[in-house]
């Protein structure tokens, strides 16, 4: 007996909605219960977004940044009030016991940076590539009394000169 093709289509469909709801599952995995696998977890949430140094007090964009993946990586969502928005995959790499993240832009922008716990931040290292050369970047985040600050640094020199890129501080939305 031959199925119908939307049959066949929507058991599929459902198929992979169950797969989907798999991957990001919320029970711990075994392989990340380790204090290092969580040291970054200060940032998990829904976080409104203020440009430090700046005369404005409204928000800029939202982050949310969630546990998925049984506890082993870190999504987040940035939308900012413009329309620019991006999205990162952030995970503690044990076996070399570093943090790397891949952050991607609706501008086409891919930064993969690596780094470690240095004191009280998180400290990463990547690059860009654009029209320009390439572009290095240091970004840090730190736990800092409601909130996260997280403060970035470029070199277009081979890191030869650093320039400020951003300064922000992220705080619990508020409905």
């Amino acid at each position: 007996m031959l199925r119908a093709p939307w049959r066949v289509t929507l058991v599929a469909l459902m198929a992979c909605a169950g797969y989907a709801r798999d991957i990001h599952a919320t029970t711990p995995s075994r392989s990340c219960t380790d204090a290092a696998h969580h040291e970054f977890d200060f940032w998990l949430g829904d976080w409104d977004t203020f440009r430090i140094g700046k005369t404005s007090t409204a928000s800029v964009a939202r982050n949310q940044v969630t546990s998925i993946l049984g506890g082993c990586v870190l999504h987040e969502v940035y939308t900012r009030t413009d329309g620019y928005t991006g999205e990162s995959f952030t995970i503690y790499d044990s076996a070399r016991k570093r943090w790397h993240q891949s952050w991607v832009s609706n501008e086409g922008e891919l930064l993969v940076a690596e780094g470690t716990r240095q004191g009280k931040q998180i400290v990463l290292n990547g690059s860009t590539i654009d029209d320009k050369g390439e572009t290095l970047h240091r970004v840090s985040w730190e736990e800092v009394g409601d909130g996260v600050r997280e403060t970035a640094t470029q070199s277009r020199d081979g890191g030869k000169t650093w320039q400020p890129d951003f300064d922000i501080v992220f705080r619990k939305r508020q409905p």
